[in-house]
């Protein structure tokens, strides 16, 4: 066998969990082979270039084997191997996400209790409007 299904092989290689998971994948156009947009039934052969976007983190791998069949996971990792760009380009988005301040902590003091909540509302009731007289 040289050559199957692209969804097939992204599932057997074990990228998407389920084949239909793979195809609206290949559908949404998160998966290209030599950067070009694919459909699921587009084959792929052992030396191509695949580019996988799983939650917006790009991998680009080349086919070092082909397989329908879904097996283990060491096994799937040797049907693929990870470009060097890639795996840096990975390691410095985790870095930069690892560093990024988390949005959460820009709030002070969380959500207002009931009496801040009557608090606020006690100035509104004076006003007929929100502008500024």
């Amino acid at each position: 066998m040289d050559k199957t299904r692209i969804d097939k092989w992204l599932w057997a290689a074990r990228f998407f969990k389920t084949r239909s998971l793979a195809t609206e994948e290949v559908n949404k156009g998160h998966v290209q082979i030599d950067q070009r947009d694919i459909k699921p039934a587009r084959e792929v052969r052992i030396g191509d270039v695949i580019t996988v976007v799983q939650s917006k983190v790009p991998r680009t791998v080349v086919v070092k084997g082909i397989s329908e069949q879904r097996g283990p996971a060491p096994v799937a990792q040797l049907l693929y191997e990870e470009t060097p760009e890639s795996v840096q380009k990975r390691a410095l988005l985790a870095e930069r996400n690892r560093l990024g301040p988390e949005p959460a902590l820009a709030i002070e003091h969380g959500r207002p209790t009931k009496r801040d909540r009557r608090d606020l509302q006690k100035n509104w009731n004076d006003r007929w409007s929100a502008s500024i007289d």
